[in-house]
């Protein structure tokens, strides 16, 4: 493949090059990570998104099977109670023990991070994601992680090695990789290590608080094992922990977490592995450029974005060179709806080779869940004739649509029509039907706009391109520059300076409603102005 290959085609080529490097022939793991404190968001979304697009484009590439590991880490401690949960009173008193032994607030699960993962799965599984889904509570207290865990207690000075020196001198002494959930009061930020015993899978440890920033702590002191979820691992080392003991191969990673998957990767190596090989990615932004927050709420979900436009269009926005900061605002969608609808529309005439270098190759696991779109119909449009028309029937604009062109009511296109029509409705009655403002003509541009339909219903048939031409030549016909006709076409129907192509939106609007709304508009022109 050449160098200007898609992205993550050149990722899938360099995890394809890493593997031939380390040698063996068994299943490629991907994986992803998951804070269960809160719900998943967008960027659970574009993370679960990007790796699928790779482990697509590798598949295309190896025959070697692949499985995507999606890891919640839901042994973590609580250390605040976030803003948007209901019944904050039962998680408080649990501050500082792993999210799967706190009450889960919500009253359906058996604890909160069992909630966040059932939320997770059902979250994944809406978009179809193929994925092997694992919790830390269950890799730790079933045994999965025990071997690593020992291993990392015998080198445990390796790994002080690598970590002390990117630390603040004052968080250097009884530093630990290890985080004991207290016997006494089930806690894990809490507890200091206070004594190593490898020999015997041991830690001393005390419930002291001196490193916990305030949480209650209980005092209890004593040896407990490192096997069978009796600990478990801080950030770093967690993450290295899960790579040595998964085997991972790919895993991608936001920009701030650059050190900590450099430092993840040196541990798995002191133990004798291979870290796996991945990519970092930028930060969304929002329409001021700033950083996106969750706790600020800034920003737009899924669930919203899904009901306006079809969420492959937020693929078509992820598929962006995710080595880019980009902004995530609600004025995006029209953008990258319409090009979702370009690469539809480009695959019906592309090869098999071609097909690869179009980004809806990532968005679909086979051919039976793509859609078919080849028609001149774009959201833009659809937005267009809903702002113009003011109608809140979707069956009334989609029939304007079949009239533009009859195939969107066939089987293969009318599944995606419908979902532009309701989005589109969605998106204007939302965002610009209530800042909208269409004026009306000006008193000298009015006879104008009445002759423009008068020329619009004088001929038996029109293509969008003899309707273009009428626009220029009625407005030479009456020594007005076309430009000024445009614009005040455009401020009456939709209240902007520019709008679509005006063939294309008559022909989609239909020629006659297009005549009857330019003589309404003509009818009651702006009054002259005074000077």
């Amino acid at each position: 493949m050449s160098k200007n290959q898609p992205w993550p085609a050149k990722e899938a080529t360099a995890l394809l090059k890493h593997l031939e490097k380390v040698g063996g022939d068994g299943p490629v793991f991907f994986e992803t990570g998951y804070g269960p404190s809160g719900l998943p968001h967008i960027g659970t979304f574009a993370e679960v998104a990007r790796t699928t697009f790779i482990r697509r484009a590798f598949e295309r590439v190896s025959d070697r099977p692949t499985t995507l590991i999606a890891f919640s880490d839901d042994t973590d401690g609580l250390r605040k109670v976030p803003l948007n949960i209901p019944n904050k009173e039962l998680v408080e008193p649990h501050l500082g023990k792993p999210l799967c032994d706190i009450p889960d607030p919500f009253g359906t699960d058996a604890s909160f991070s069992a909630h966040m993962n059932r939320r997770l799965r059902e979250f994944l599984d809406s978009f179809g994601f193929d994925y092997d889904f694992r919790s830390s509570a269950e890799m730790y207290r079933t045994g999965v992680f025990n071997d690593t865990l020992r291993l990392l207690l015998q080198k445990h000075d390796a790994v002080l090695d690598i970590i002390l020196p990117t630390l603040r001198p004052e968080s250097r002494e009884g530093w630990s990789a290890f985080m004991v959930i207290c016997e006494g009061c089930g806690r894990n930020l809490t507890t200091t290590t206070t004594g190593y015993h490898p020999e015997s899978d041991e830690l001393s440890y005390s419930c002291d608080g001196s490193r916990s920033k305030g949480l209650p702590s209980c005092g209890h002191a004593g040896r407990t094992s490192v096997l069978d979820g009796r600990v478990k691992v801080g950030w770093k080392v967690d993450w290295a922990l899960r790579w040595f003991t998964f085997g991972v191969h790919y895993e991608m990673y936001g920009k701030d977490l650059i050190e900590s998957a450099q430092l993840s990767a040196r541990i798995v190596r002191a133990l004798g592995g291979t870290p796996p090989i991945g990519l970092f990615y930028e930060m969304f932004l929002d329409e001021d450029g700033k950083k996106i927050s969750k706790s600020v709420g800034k920003g737009i979900s899924v669930d919203r974005w899904k009901s306006y436009a079809p969420v492959e269009s937020l693929l078509a926005f992820l598929y962006q060179n995710p080595r880019k900061a980009k902004r995530l605002h609600y004025g995006t969608i029209p953008q990258f709806t319409d090009q979702y609808l370009k690469e539809l529309s480009r695959w019906t005439s592309q090869d098999a080779d071609e097909r690869f270098w179009n980004p809806s190759f990532f968005y679909f696991a086979d051919e039976a869940s793509r859609p078919t779109w080849d028609v001149p119909i774009t959201y833009g449009l659809v937005k267009n004739m809903v702002a113009c028309m003011g109608e809140d029937d979707p069956d009334v604009v989609r029939g304007y649509l079949k009239r533009y062109d009859a195939r969107v009511g066939d089987a293969a296109h009318a599944p995606l029509a419908e979902a532009l029509v309701s989005g589109a409705m969605a998106f204007d009655a939302e965002f610009e039907a209530p800042n909208r403002h269409k004026q009306a003509p000006p008193s000298e541009m009015a006879p104008i706009v009445a002759k423009l339909a008068d020329a619009l219903l004088s001929h038996q048939s029109l293509d969008a391109e003899e309707v273009q031409g009428l626009v220029f030549s009625t407005a030479r016909a009456h020594e007005v520059e076309p430009k000024d006709l445009f614009k005040t076409l455009y401020q009456g129907l939709i209240g902007q300076n520019r709008g679509p192509r005006f063939g294309g939106f008559t022909l989609a609007m239909g020629v006659e409603r297009m005549a009857a709304t330019l003589r309404e508009l003509a009818a009651n022109p702006a009054p002259p102005s005074e000077e």
